[in-house]
């Protein structure tokens, strides 16, 4: 997701917008959603990996928070910025 190649990587900035949702005094839980997903690891060898289900608000956090030098970062909090303008134009 996003141009990360490594969900350590990533993962660090899941938990960086975690952080600003709970400063931001909204529902954590609401958010950012634990789930397990099953992903295939050779050998007809299925294992079960953490993943996230996310709102609207959760991914425009990660995006927030993640690496502008990724181009799909950038497109992402180029998207945000747009969409709030939009909203505040209304």
């Amino acid at each position: 997701m996003f141009d990360y190649t490594q969900w350590r990587n990533f993962e660090k900035v899941i938990q960086k917008a975690m952080t600003s949702c709970e400063n931001s005094s909204e529902t954590l839980n609401y958010h950012f959603v634990e789930v397990s997903k099953m992903v295939d690891i050779g050998s007809k060898t299925d294992r079960s990996v953490k993943d996230y289900a996310l709102t609207h608000y959760a991914c425009y956090l990660i995006a927030q928070n993640g690496n502008p030098s990724k181009e799909e970062i950038a497109f992402a909090q180029s998207y945000f910025a747009v969409q709030t303008r939009k909203q505040e134009l209304i």
